[in-house]
């Protein structure tokens, strides 16, 4: 085997690797020295932007197989046969630390799938959660402020972090997940993950279907308490990736089953919740879940920054036969998570090994910019329409059209007979088990009891008790006793 030969950028062989070119024998280093110049500013720029969310991220490659018959409900090609497999790319993420967090901590985790279909890029962006903290976008910015660093004492403070949910009666439901049992995963492979939002499918008659995504773990779940956490974090603060990448380099490959829940589009405007609310959830005694199939991982990326960290999951890039609903969040994330790609990474990010298309080419007018490699020749028009054989529209949408009614304007979500902030978050707790119960109460007065103040202490503990007058009590009783 001949052997390989070290070069500069540029193509060019490097002759010494080890000694910087001086002015004689201990002199000072030469400018020309196009070599250890190319390396030091290569290296001062091999850091890009973390993200503000999601930043602390593991990812595989596996492939999606269907097993049942969903074509009733949907066109999408990847979906359309009964055991056609389709490549894909996972991406796992906690959600509110920076990129040199710990994998073992009490935060909601994302859930990001990205499918290479023959029909271009599918992106489906979840959490491990079925809701969120708000219904709204525009409370996002704020709703990650106050859980990330303050701006003054350089940590997460709990007056923030209490005080935002004490003026968001929404996050309840979502507060009674993260501090219950499922809030510390003991892996990525042992959690569930769902699609969360709200999002449309389209059969080939062009009839519409709201779904959701629950990707079940065939692992089992499995959670941490907070002190078997803090025992993981200071023996392996990257916990979960250790476990995912060593478990598929065994040959232990985890998997998923993934089911949706349909609910046909006339039906939406009648039900008992609001049915594009994120804080809410369809329950399966309304919408029984369907299986469609499993998601396998057997592949870990070679280069971590490469495939894992430039990753770009953008819920805008839908296939045929699926769509956005008017879930106000969703439609807020189909700009947001684009543009933050097109800040972190360039505009060109798509053309990423693991961003662009596997299955299909892409094939548009969008030209240069930082890091364009897909141009066109001498042949290829950058404009549209053109009479040179170009690409042109195919006047068949991805999906069913929304209808629309009513004044512009900044308008609350629409009220249905069940909506209120807190039924949802009180069945939940009824649903646990005693153990179950104190653990959340545990959990729950462990970060209330350190707030400052009373009153934001009391409009918290108000929340609880409006969920289930016994969940506020508890809580109560145990902020009390802490703080006493």
């Amino acid at each position: 085997m001949s052997k390989r030969v070290l070069t500069t950028e540029s193509g060019a062989p490097v002759a010494d690797n080890q000694n910087s070119a001086t002015a004689g024998v201990g002199g000072p280093i030469l400018l020309q020295d196009q070599h250890l110049l190319e390396k030091l500013a290569r290296f001062n720029r091999e850091r890009i932007p973390e993200r503000v969310v999601h930043a602390r991220g593991s990812g595989a490659y596996g492939y999606f197989e269907v097993t049942d018959d969903v074509t009733a409900y949907t066109k999408a090609d990847f979906l359309g046969e009964v055991g056609k497999k389709t490549e894909l790319f996972i991406r796992f993420s906690t959600v509110a630390d920076s990129l040199g967090g710990a994998d073992a901590v009490r935060d909601p985790r994302g859930f990001a799938v990205k499918f290479y279909t023959e029909e271009g890029n599918y992106d489906l962006v979840g959490n491990n959660t079925p809701v969120f903290f708000i219904k709204d976008p525009i409370k996002f910015p704020d709703f990650i402020h106050s859980q990330k660093r303050d701006p003054f004492t350089g940590k997460q403070e709990a007056d923030n972090v209490w005080d935002f949910w004490a003026h968001a009666p929404e996050a309840t439901h979502q507060v009674t997940w993260l501090m219950g049992d499922r809030g510390i995963p003991a892996s990525y492979r042992h959690m569930n993950g769902y699609g969360s939002h709200t999002y449309q499918w389209t059969n080939e008659a062009g009839e519409a279907f709201f779904v959701k995504y629950h990707f079940k773990t065939n692992q089992g779940i499995r959670s941490l308490s907070a002190e078997q956490a803090a025992e993981v974090v200071g023996s392996d603060a990257n916990s979960h990736q250790t476990d995912l990448l060593q478990s598929i380099e065994r040959g232990v490959n985890p998997s998923w089953t993934l089911y949706v829940q349909v609910m046909p589009a006339a039906e939406a405007a009648e039900y008992r919740f609001n049915p594009f609310d994120l804080t809410k959830v369809w329950p399966h005694s309304d919408y029984p879940l369907q299986r469609v199939g499993r998601m396998v991982l057997d592949r870990n990326p070679d280069n971590v920054f490469a495939e894992v960290e430039q990753a770009a999951f953008s819920p805008n890039n839908f296939v045929p036969g699926i769509g956005p609903s008017p879930d106000k969040m969703l439609q807020g994330r189909l700009f947001a998570y684009a543009d933050a790609h097109r800040y972190r990474l360039g505009v060109n990010h798509t053309q990423l090994p693991v961003n662009a298309p596997k299955a299909t080419e892409a094939d548009n007018y969008g030209r240069d910019g930082y890091m364009a490699t897909r141009n066109g020749s001498r042949h290829d028009k950058n404009y549209e329409p053109n009479s040179y054989q170009g690409p042109a529209q195919t006047d068949t949408p991805l999906s069913a059209p929304l209808a629309i009614h009513g004044w512009t304007g900044t308008h609350a979500a629409p009220l249905h007979t069940k909506d209120d902030d807190f039924f949802q978050a009180g069945e939940l707790y009824r649903l646990m088990s005693e153990d179950e119960k104190n653990r959340l109460v545990a959990n729950i007065a462990g970060g209330l009891s350190q707030v400052s103040r009373e009153d934001l202490i009391e409009k918290n503990i108000a929340h609880f008790a409006a969920a289930d007058a016994d969940y506020g009590k508890r809580v109560e009783e145990a902020v009390r006793a802490l703080r006493d």
